[in-house]
């Protein structure tokens, strides 16, 4: 993926939350340590194992965090959006990726490179705050997410997944539709279900007409009926 119109880094860096209370000369510095990577749908971005000099800010697009088990099957672990980013705590760890991260749509990141960051970190104890925050709420959702695998149904955790990408302002509405990000097989491997085991539960929430599935749609008559359903 090529583009012919490069991008001002050190703007899009001071609308990061994680930079918000740097000075101008502190992005520049920053964006000095900073490249941008391209990625077309498919592109793996790295592997498990390669080396982590640093961490990413996906621009736009969608990317997948994920592993494959001894068996070749596949384990999608994250699906990152614009605006999110990831790294962060390999590149802390000084080990190699645990995981590997693949373009679901054409991409664009920000590579922030691990020196970059760790001098600037020596100057603004701010920023390793903040960097630990995100990575605190990273661990928190883990923790959710080995709960939900563990206590609950595969039923369940499909509709807390669904409630947790309602629209803003939707919590409590009535004919509210939810784009699902990426397919149906990917949400499946993120929620620890089979392709199978997620269709079939989609099939039973359609006959008790909890959910209408129109591709990527899934659109939901009443949120407050699928709550109740939620355990």
């Amino acid at each position: 993926m090529n583009s012919n119109h490069p991008i001002n880094i050190e703007a899009l860096l001071s609308h990061i939350p994680l930079f918000n209370s740097l000075a101008p000369e502190e992005i520049a510095r920053i964006a000095r340590g900073t490249r941008e990577v391209h990625a077309a749908k498919g592109d793996i971005l790295f592997h498990k194992g390669d080396p982590c000099n640093g961490f990413h800010l996906l621009v736009y697009g969608q990317m997948k965090l994920a592993f494959t088990s001894s068996q070749g099957t596949e384990k999608v672990v994250e699906i990152l959006s614009q605006g999110q980013s990831f790294g962060e705590a390999v590149m802390f760890m000084e080990k190699p990726y645990i995981v590997f991260a693949q373009a679901l749509s054409d991409s664009l990141l920000l590579h922030i490179s691990k020196a970059a960051v760790f001098d600037e970190l020596q100057r603004d104890h701010n920023l390793g705050r903040k960097m630990l925050a995100g990575m605190a709420m990273r661990l928190h959702q883990l923790m959710t997410d080995v709960e939900s695998y563990s206590l609950h149904s595969g039923k369940e955790r499909i509709i807390g997944y669904l409630l947790r990408e309602l629209p803003a302002n939707s919590q409590d509405a009535t004919q509210v539709t939810v784009q699902l990000p990426t397919n149906k097989g990917i949400i499946a491997s993120r929620l620890n279900l089979t392709q199978e085991h997620f269709s079939r539960i989609l099939h039973e929430l359609t006959n008790d007409g909890l959910i209408v599935v129109e591709g990527r749609k899934i659109h939901i008559p009443s949120v407050p009926n699928l709550r109740k359903h939620q355990g």
